[in-house]
């Protein structure tokens, strides 16, 4: 219990998580995130913390360790020390009622926190400073105008019983009445990553970013949360919003980045990484921005919004200063969007081919259409293109396990006159003649192009943004490597970082 500091073993390092998307994490991460704020915070009987979106009760668990050390001097009885941190300096919202219960008993050493064997005396009612309401999502034209769960999945009619994952932080346009006005030193927590919309191809929409807002807008001193690394490229437009945002806020002053989420919660694999940071609202400047991969981390001070993107990678910054040097056209430039050619992922042709038959690649393989079956991109059907699958090749964006990456799938390859694909492709170059698109496709192979990709995609989907970096070449010749590497002046640690990072295609 916290009074003695009797910790092990520690039961929260082994919980099983909720889901990919609800996620516990784990202590040794917290006390992480807890390092950044500063240390005096937790010598002071007047700072208030808010785990708004509580699942197992350990940050608010390590922030009272941390409190019950620091106010020894100041309160040097035990038992008085431990009523007032968790009556006066704890709170948390949990997300559930059953997390409410997991919570308490990891704060309080009991799931009621008025119970006989609970750590604080003061406290008159069961729920004391951690609480859960059952909220409703209120549905308008069929959405949560808070969240935008779906009515058709989230709808109580439909739910009955089932958890309706209206989080109380969020479903409400004054938070700061949840607590009574009561205003808090600092926020910190891992919140829910997305919810399921009943959209096209059961599509999910984030909803961190909205826990992110609700916090900010309760002005803390400090706010800290652990949430996927998805924003810093690429997303729904409401990521693009919340990538412009925290990108340019200034207050943004600690950034660490796992891109291969299993190097912070190693029981899941989360697409596109994760990341903590520390917002401090009285403190503008450049980011503390802090990389970790395979348990090495690099560390640099930079501006975040440098680049279109969040670039995740620190000792890229300088490779990615050296290609934009010479200001060269983008090779986005002709690379369709995708569904280039109006067809779903589902559509597929006839088995065998006929008289003026277009081949259809789908990831199904090939099959045969009509010319009249084409809904656009007729410019692009009696070419020499490139097609690209638009998810990368490694499974959440996670490295194989030599630490690396190929990025572009085996199904990347040259197509030819009445070729075409579905929206499980893009394609990238028109082309008369075949060798062009040959030098095209050798290029996209170079580790220097996949490696361009790689640091500023943020989840596994490829798509026409994230080609913005990589430059447009004259393609009446082929290009490898060495040539790129002389071409753009890079240094042998340059290259030998692009070398470490992405593997052969074979």
């Amino acid at each position: 219990m916290i009074l003695n500091n009797n910790y092990n073993p520690d039961v929260l390092t082994c919980l099983a998580n909720l889901s990919n998307d609800e996620v516990f994490t784990p202590p040794q991460v917290v006390n992480q995130m807890l390092d950044m704020l500063p240390q005096e915070l937790f010598r002071s009987k007047e700072t208030k913390f808010l785990d708004p979106v509580s699942k197992s009760g350990v940050f608010l668990r390590e922030i009272a360790k941390r409190l019950m050390k620091g106010l020894e001097d100041e309160i040097p009885d035990i038992y008085e020390r431990a009523d007032h941190i968790f009556t006066n300096q704890l709170y948390g919202i949990a997300i559930t009622e059953l997390t409410a219960l997991t919570s308490r008993r990891s704060v309080y050493c009991s799931k009621y926190a008025n119970g006989p064997y609970s750590i604080c005396r003061k406290f008159k009612d069961e729920e004391g400073n951690l609480r859960f309401r059952s909220i409703e999502h209120k549905f308008e034209d069929g959405k949560c105008k808070y969240c935008g769960a779906s009515e058709s999945i989230f709808g109580k009619k439909v739910r009955q019983d089932l958890e309706s994952h209206a989080y109380e932080f969020i479903h409400t346009d004054k938070p700061e009445k949840i607590f009574g006005n009561m205003k808090f030193d600092v926020i910190i927590g891992n919140p829910p990553y997305q919810l399921d919309t009943g959209g096209a191809g059961r599509q999910a929409k984030p909803i961190y970013d909205l826990f992110v807002y609700q916090a900010m807008k309760l002005n803390p001193r400090y706010l800290s949360m652990i949430i996927p690394s998805r924003w810093f490229s690429g997303g729904m437009k409401q990521l693009e919003d919340f990538r412009e945002k925290m990108m340019n806020d200034g207050r943004i002053r600690v950034l660490v980045d796992y891109a291969n989420a299993k190097d912070c919660f190693p029981q899941n694999s989360i697409s596109g990484g994760v990341c903590y940071f520390l917002w401090d609202r009285e403190n503008v400047g450049d980011c503390k921005f802090t990389n970790i991969q395979g348990g090495q981390s690099n560390e640099l001070c930079r501006s975040l919004n440098e680049f279109p993107v969040l670039v995740r990678y620190n000792n890229a910054v300088s490779i990615l200063h050296k290609t934009k040097a010479l200001d060269e056209p983008s090779l986005s430039q002709i690379v369709s969007a995708l569904c280039p050619y109006g067809l779903p992922t589902n559509y597929r042709g006839q088995d065998k081919p006929f008289d003026n038959a277009l081949i259809l690649h789908s990831s199904d393989g090939a099959s045969y259409i009509r010319p009249d079956e084409v809904l656009k991109g007729n410019e692009c059907v009696d070419t020499y293109k490139i097609i690209i699958g638009k998810v990368s090749a490694e499974h959440a964006g996670e490295p194989g396990k030599d630490g690396m990456y190929r990025v572009l799938t085996a199904s990347t390859r040259v197509i030819g006159p009445h070729e075409i694909c579905t929206h499980s492709y893009f394609i990238i170059g028109n082309y008369d003649r075949k060798d062009l698109a040959d030098n095209l496709l050798g290029y996209l192979y170079t580790k220097f192009v996949r490696f361009l990709l790689l640091v500023t995609m943020s989840s596994i989907n490829l798509s026409k943004s994230v080609f913005w970096v990589v430059p447009l070449q004259d393609f009446s010749h082929p290009w490898t490597d060495e040539m790129l590497y002389k071409k753009y002046g890079l240094t042998e640690d340059e290259i030998a970082f692009i070398e470490s990072m992405i593997r052969p295609m074979e």
